[in-house]
Parts: structure tokens; sequence; C-alpha cells
């Protein structure tokens, strides 16, 4: 696998251009799709230039001068070609030590063909190359840029033994994982290439040229219906495009994905998380402390006459946190309220069903576990104060915060007052082995649990569990080397599944 050299690209101006511009400097502006490649582009392990040719009008110039010093795209060379449009210099000693490909809209013979002398790779994208040169490769879409790339570096460069894994999840979750330069499109040390799947383009063609999918599937719930529970996928409505990756993955059963679909369901209920984690029980051991999941109970409405009765059945006291059921997906899952007396269930904007769980007094600290692949990491991180507190500043109401965005955190005099949390009461072991279990359990590559130590009894209760978390509280240094083994890992065992 010839992968000691690096890979440059160079993007012509003609790529990059929206030609429908005018000629005005203010007027001047990208292609529709440039500014998400060169954002992907950044992070990619791949050296990119931009190229233009010298007598271009001024304003377009600086228009490019601006956008490859710019922040959101990193450091981006800018070469001027001379005006009978022959490679720089530059270019042509690239070509000793590099792979190369260039990539233009509209492209010169004479250009192309020392390029091609120099074993550069050349293509087009669009229809505005009107010429037909041969060992062009045209690509149709700027979106199908990156996969092209992709699967050019891996037959032409690399090697069959670097994967591709195609990638789906919303903006900002890629983005986290592409700062951490998580998403190389030139292999990792893993032999691994990332690349953006797009709804835009047909799906089918997508799946064909990337060895495995890593998704999260969660992001792309339209709507779910909480009473389906048990049956999910049932009561699950998709987006358009996971749809088709559902059912191309039904088709194509020896096709790898990371993880199961059916194995990532059961996280989106907090009662059908709440039987997983019962389950800790069997890990009980004489010494230790005791692992274990909150009280809960599941109510359909706030208004039942027999509440309080339900609550000492499942050996729950107030203050109660109430959650909905649904665990992830939809905009509501996190909107949640803290329940001092039974008065304060009447008024409850809380979606339903629901699940009231017991608040667990725990020094306002909370430990973010993260299992990734083999590995297992954790991190301290403040949180919400002991009940005492939270109620003396909820006026006689039930305090509502949305968990992803408002959870009500202690102050530095609160967690004085405490006696804040230390982390040697956090038996770290007994944790990972709960993690480990969990992995068994679950047949899950990456997910997330948070557990925090009751006062008093050194409980260990895990209280939220959720999949392919952004494990940001990790260093880099630790965790991108984790990931990739993970997701090489998962590829070989899917794939020797298939197999088998």
């Amino acid at each position: 696998m010839a992968m000691g050299r690096s890979v440059r690209l160079v993007l012509d101006a003609s790529l990059l251009l929206d030609p429908s511009s005018t000629r005005e400097a203010a007027a001047v502006a990208l292609r529709p799709g440039v500014e998400e490649l060169l954002r992907r582009l950044r992070y990619s392990n791949l050296s990119v230039a931009i190229c233009y040719a010298e007598g271009m009008p001024t304003n377009e110039s600086g228009f490019l001068e601006k956008v490859a010093s710019s922040h959101l795209f990193g450091s981006i060379l800018l070469l001027a070609k001379s005006g009978n449009l022959s490679p720089t210099e530059l270019m042509l000693e690239w070509s000793r030590t590099s792979f190369c490909f260039y990539v233009a809209s509209r492209v010169d013979k004479g250009l192309i063909s020392e390029l091609q002398n120099q074993n550069w790779r050349v293509l087009s994208v669009g229809n505005e190359c009107n010429i037909d040169v041969p060992g062009v490769l045209n690509v149709q879409r700027l979106q199908e840029l990156l996969l092209t790339l992709a699967s050019l570096i891996k037959r032409e460069i690399c090697g069959s033994s670097v994967l591709v894994i195609g990638y789906i999840m919303k903006k900002s979750r890629e983005e986290d994982f592409a700062k951490r330069g998580a998403f190389p499109i030139y292999p990792s040390k893993d032999s691994l290439i990332f690349v953006p799947l797009s709804f835009e383009l047909p799906l089918s063609l997508q799946l064909q040229e990337v060895d495995m999918v890593l998704h999260k599937i969660t992001d792309e719930i339209v709507k779910i219906d909480p009473n389906c529970s048990i049956d999910f996928p049932k009561g699950i409505s998709f987006s358009a495009g996971m749809s088709e990756i559902i059912r191309f993955v039904e088709e194509h059963p020896d096709f790898c994905i990371m993880d199961p679909f059916k194995n990532i369901y059961p996280l989106l209920d907090r009662l059908q998380i709440q039987k997983i984690l019962v389950r800790l029980q069997e890990l009980g051991a004489e010494g230790k402390p005791k692992l274990r999941a909150p009280y809960s109970l599941k109510v359909d409405n706030f208004h039942d006459g027999e509440l309080d009765k339900h609550l000492a059945e499942a050996n729950l006291s107030f203050p109660l946190i109430v959650k909905p059921q649904v665990a992830c997906g939809v905009a509501d899952a996190h909107n949640m309220a803290l329940v001092f007396q039974t008065e304060e269930f009447s008024n409850l904007s809380v979606p339903l069903p629901a699940v009231l769980q017991e608040y667990v007094d725990h020094g306002s600290k909370i430990f973010k576990f993260y299992v990734i692949g083999d590995k297992v990491f954790y991190a301290v991180r403040d949180s919400m104060p002991n009940a005492r507190f939270l109620k003396s500043s909820s006026g006689g109401e039930a305090l509502t915060f949305n968990s992803l965005k408002t959870l009500p955190v202690a102050t530095k005099e609160q967690q004085l007052q405490t006696g804040v949390q230390d982390s040697k009461l956090l038996d770290a072991n007994l944790v990972e082995e709960a993690a480990k279990f969990l992995k068994g359990l679950l047949g899950l590559t990456i997910f997330g649990f948070d557990v925090v130590v009751q006062e008093g009894t050194g409980d260990h209760v895990i209280v939220d569990l959720n999949y392919l978390p952004s494990f940001k509280e990790v260093p880099d240094s630790e965790a991108v080397p984790a990931f990739w083994d993970a997701v090489r890992q998962a590829y070989e065992l899917r794939r020797g599944n298939a197999q088998g």
C-alpha cells in the first residue's frame, strides 16, 4: 500500500466561482456547494490549493484570496497559472513527491496534457467542459467529488486494504468529529477513509462505493410514536434518505453498517433503557458499591388518583425527575421537569407517556463514560445541585428544563455547602466492568452512559444511555485512535459474520 507520499488536490477557479454571478465585485460568489466542500477538505488530510489564471479580473482574484485565507477553510495555497495556462513550477515539483489531482469545470487541452504527462489525475465537474480529453474523469455533480476522490485514492494509490467509510450525521456532529481529525480522506493509521453520503444523490450508487456506513440514525427521525416502543422501528418515521438506506440494508444483508439498526432502537425509549439497566444487578459483588438503575415508573397521565400508591410500590419518593418516554430523535425528547410534590403534576408540560425517575443526590458531579470499541473512557463534569438547593429555588413549582440546553448546574457556593463529590468515590473498575457488560448486551460499538454516585449510600446509579456520543471530553490523542480502531474492528466483525 503506497501511503508514504502525500496527496495534493488542486481546485481550479472555474470549479469554485459561480458562473452566474456578475463581474461586479460585490456579486462575485462561490458556486452552490463549494463552501461545504472546502469546509470538509479543511480536515481531510489532503493538501489543498486553488489555481487561477493570471489576468483574471482583480475582483475575482481578490475574492479567491479571501477564500484561501478564510479561517472557515483553513490555510489554502493560492497559485496563479501563467498566461499560456501551463502548470506552475510548484505544481510540476509536486508531481515528483506527491499523488496529485486537478479538478476543474472548464479544462484546457494543453494544460491537461502537460499535467497528465506528469502523472496528474484530472477530473472535470459538471457539463461545462465541452471537449473530450482522454483520461479526464467527469463527475456530474459537485456533491460526488469527495466520494470519487476517496474511491480513486483507494483503487489507484492505497489498495484494497483501505476501507472507505461513508457517514451520515447532522452537520454539527460531523463538524465535531472532523475538527478532531477523525474524518480523514487521506487514509488514517488504521487505513480508513471517511466520506459523507449525500441524500441529494442516488444512495444505491454511493453505497456501492463504500465498505461500511457509519450512521447516527437518531438524527434522521422525523416522527416517533411512543406507544409502539416495544415494536420499534414500527411507529418511527425516518427521513426519505435514511429510509432508503434502511431498505438497501434489508435487501443486501451482507452490507456492513456500524451498528445494526435493531441494536439501537432500544435506546430510543427510556423504559427500554430502564429494563436494560436493571440487569446491572447481575454484576453485584460483596465489598463493592451497589451498581444499579434509578428507580422509576412509567405513567400515561399525571392525574392518576392512585399515583402515590404506584410511587410507593416503585420505591419512589419526591423529588422526581419527569422525562418523556421517547429518549431521542424528536424535539421534545429532552424537555424534563423536577417535581417536589404531587400537586405540581397538574400543569406539567412534559410529553406523555413519561417516566418518573428518582432524583439522586450526587454532590453535583456526574461521570460521563464512553465506550469506544474495546476502550472505556470517562470524564467528570459539574452537574445539578442536591435536591434541597433546587427546592429552595423552585418557588413552589416544578422546575422545567431541557437537558441539552438549560440543565441547572450547582453554583460554587452550593458545591461548597454540599462538599464536592470526590472522584475517588467512584469505583472506576466496577463501572468499566459494567461498560463491558452493556457492550455485550447491546451489541454496539460506540455508546455512552452517565453515572452518579449517591450521597450516603455510595450507590453507583447509571442514569442515561445513548448511542454514538461526541465523547468530546476525551482528549483527541486518545479518542481518535480508539475511534479508528473501533471502526476497523466493527467492519472486520460484521464482514466475518457475513462470511461465516
